[in-house]
């Protein structure tokens, strides 16, 4: 029984044999794997760092930025100011290059790359095999920068092309900007720098709102460890239409540009002035319509110093860093938001129109001009020294009467005046949707939450002097938004330069409504100022002798109201003017203001407010037809002859004009420009003779007043030419 109980059944004797022969199969895969984590480990030690490189070379060259297209700008039409263009860089990768280099002429990718780079491309071959050599592990050397498509479109076919042995080389899309107009409307565009990042203007402001999201491509390993690649497609930026219009932004740049080379040397060495500027508003919305000034560069090259005007190339050699950053810095600047200066008589109707709207005055009411006051022991003129005589309330607009205004204001009182200067918003930004808008706060109010005690510090001669628009700083869309709510009914409108957001299909996303903040006066008043304003312009000659100031600024057969302003700049010598003129149309129902600024004009004496009124009416004579707006007036019997004298000028023109131009045939008067080979008419500067118009005599200058321009002290005083 023992013996049998020892000896294993045939099936036992199978199991046992399996087990060992499972135990043999354990531990041949442990010794296999054993072997494998050996080898990984050898390899890892010794060409570890060749094959890691080697992986994100190939990701590298794969897995790549898609770069967003930057919003367009357009103006109010939908014509293109600003856009974003595709190009392309070329992209040398020598690490990659390297690995697919061969002994074997007929596998080898180096030389035929290489070659393909220098025949397409115009690459220094020797320069490439520096590349090469210096920089064998690099994944990302730039060629070639900004290439367009046609520059890349039969290398691209080349490399596509089947047994195609060029490797290591991709192009890198990216975007460039451009401006069609190149310096058209510049103050207001703006431009940008490297990485979508805007320098002033629109482009500034909504640098956000254009900007997008770049894409991506990703590599990654399939399950049967083949590289693929995914997609995340770049969000591109939204584009902005401005409230710009290109014509009437043209015509007004073509009317200061015209002014500066007729004034040119006129007086001093030098352009027609020192600054003119021009704001064309809807005084209905506050959008505006063209903003300008003699400052102008090219938006597409915005650092070129010679390219733009500022110096020659000699001069520009010897410039330091320093220099040519603040000459920039001054070209750049937009001088319609970012100047101050005393606006001068333009500021009159805002009096006016306070006094009227409390009722301290009343249409109709009269005033002795005796040709001065005596306010706080200071004798102040007025610009009419000999004095105006008895005039009413529409003649202290019409003829300007200095005299007539301070007596208006000792009526209205220091807190009155404060009050209604903030509720115009003078001495308060704007707000404009522009990036550097000046402070113009050394205009003294109290606001309406505050005791008169705790605030007030205005005495009766800054009082005086403010009433007719010395001693305190504006800007020009200051001024320009603070007009409007004068004759658009009383609505006080923020100005802006944006009216519509859009996405990169043309969809709207957003609409810039017009923001109206307040009601400083009634429609009542708001329409005697728009009936002085017109009667400053068309009015006749009053029993003293008394004459409009605005008539040189009419333009026939149109109905339209303004006021001039004349301005004597620190120190008060006598020498130095900003002058300027603020107007709109039609009369009844204004559609369009347009504010214009010289500041010091290139003539012996700078004083009179004709040179404004002249940059006014002519960008009005263009810009009325084109806005639709219509003559619906007699043309005045004093400007028959004007009428006259242009249309025949207009006819001889038309006569005169060959119906071909040979190369050869140059007009007498002109020269042929070596560079761009056009004709171009030399100008004929015309002397101005002015008598001294100074108002101010021996009143204080206020400590608080900024300058016209930063570097440059201004001011302004009264206004007027003699004529007024």
């Amino acid at each position: 029984m023992a013996r049998h109980g020892r000896r294993l059944s045939k099936r036992q004797q199978i199991t046992l044999k399996m087990k060992r022969k499972l135990a043999l199969l354990f531990v041949a895969i442990v010794l296999i794997l054993v072997g494998i984590i050996v080898r990984l480990v050898y390899i890892n030690r010794v060409s570890g760092e060749r094959y890691t490189k080697r992986v994100l070379a190939q990701q590298d060259t794969g897995s790549r930025t898609l770069p967003y297209k930057r919003g367009d700008i357009y103006d109010r039409n939908g014509t293109v100011l600003a856009t974003s263009e595709k190009v392309y860089n070329l992209i040398l990768d020598p690490g990659v290059l390297w690995e697919n280099k061969s002994d074997d002429a007929d596998k080898d990718c180096v030389e035929p790359t290489l070659q393909a780079l220098v025949d397409y491309f115009g690459q220094d071959r020797s320069e490439l095999n520096t590349i090469m050599e210096e920089k064998k592990s690099s994944h990302y050397v730039v060629l070639e920068k900004e290439l367009t498509k046609s520059e890349v479109e039969e290398f691209e076919e080349a490399m596509d092309a089947d047994g195609s042995r060029i490797k290591g080389v991709w192009l890198e899309d990216t975007y460039i900007r451009r401006y069609p107009y190149d310096s058209l409307a510049c103050n207001v565009i703006g431009y940008t720098v490297s990485g979508n990042v805007g320098q002033y203007g629109i482009e500034q402001e909504y640098t956000d709102t254009l900007n997008g999201e770049d894409g991506r491509t990703y590599n990654y390993l399939n399950e049967d460890l083949e590289q693929e690649k995914t997609v995340r497609a770049a969000q591109d930026g939204d584009s902005v239409m401005s409230t710009i219009d290109i014509t009437l932004q043209e015509i007004v740049e073509k009317a200061i540009s015209d002014f500066q080379e007729k004034y040119r040397d006129n007086y001093r060495e030098g352009d027609g002035s020192k600054t003119a500027a021009a704001i064309m508003m809807d005084p209905n919305t506050g959008e505006i319509l063209a903003m300008a000034s003699n400052r102008t560069y090219d938006l597409n090259n915005p650092y070129d110093v010679v390219a733009n005007g500022l110096y020659t190339e000699e001069e520009a050699a010897n410039l330091s860093d320093e220099e040519r950053l603040n000459a920039l810095n001054e070209l750049w600047r937009n001088f319609c938001i970012s100047d101050t200066y005393e606006p001068g008589s333009t500021a009159k109707p805002i009096t006016v129109a306070a006094a009227l709207e409390t009722g301290v005055v009343h249409d109709g009411d009269t005033f002795l001009c005796d040709g001065n006051q005596q306010v706080g022991g200071h004798q102040i003129w007025c610009s009419k020294k000999i004095g105006h005589g008895v005039i009413d309330l529409e003649g202290s607009l019409k003829f300007s009467c200095n005299d007539a205004l301070m007596q208006i204001a000792d009526k209205l009182g220091t807190e009155n005046y404060s009050k209604y200067q903030n509720l115009f918003n003078l001495g308060l930004r704007t707000g404009i949707d522009l990036p550097g808008e000046a402070r113009t706060d050394s205009l003294i109010y109290y606001s309406e939450d505050t005791a008169p005690s705790e605030n007030l510090t205005m005495g009766s001669t800054d009082l005086a002097t403010n009433s007719f628009g010395q001693n305190f700083n504006v800007t020009m869309v200051q001024m320009a938004a603070a007009f409007s709510a004068c004759i658009n009914g009383g609505y006080y409108y923020q100005p802006h330069v944006v009216k519509k957001i859009m996405d990169s299909d043309g969809g709207t996303v957003r609409t810039v409504d017009p923001v109206l903040l307040r009601t400083p006066i009634s429609t009542k008043t708001s329409a005697l100022i728009r009936q002085y304003l017109y009667n400053t312009m068309y009015g006749p000659t009053d029993a003293n002798g008394n004459n409009a100031t605005g008539r040189a600024a009419r333009v026939a057969g149109y109905a339209m109201g303004g006021k001039t302003g004349t301005a004597e700049k620190i120190p008060r010598d006598k020498t130095n003017y900003l002058v300027s003129f603020i107007g709109f149309a039609p009369a009844d129902n204004p559609e369009v203001v347009l504010y214009v600024v010289v500041d010091e004009p290139n003539a012996e004496k700078q004083s009179s407010s004709s040179y404004a009124m002249e940059i006014w009416k002519n960008i009005m004579k263009e810009a009325l037809p084109y806005l639709n707006i219509y003559p619906t007036e007699e043309i005045p019997e004093d400007m028959q002859a004007e009428v006259e004298a242009e249309q025949a000028a207009q006819s001889e023109q038309e006569e005169q004009e060959p119906e071909e131009e040979t190369e050869s045939s140059v007009p007498e008067g002109t020269v042929v420009d070596p560079q761009t080979g056009e004709s171009v008419q030399m100008p004929d500067p015309d002397s101005v003779d002015q008598s001294d118009d100074s108002v101010l005599g021996d009143s204080p200058v206020n400590e608080n007043l900024t300058n016209v321009q930063p570097a440059d002290a201004t001011s302004q005083e009264p206004d007027e030419n003699p004529t007024e």
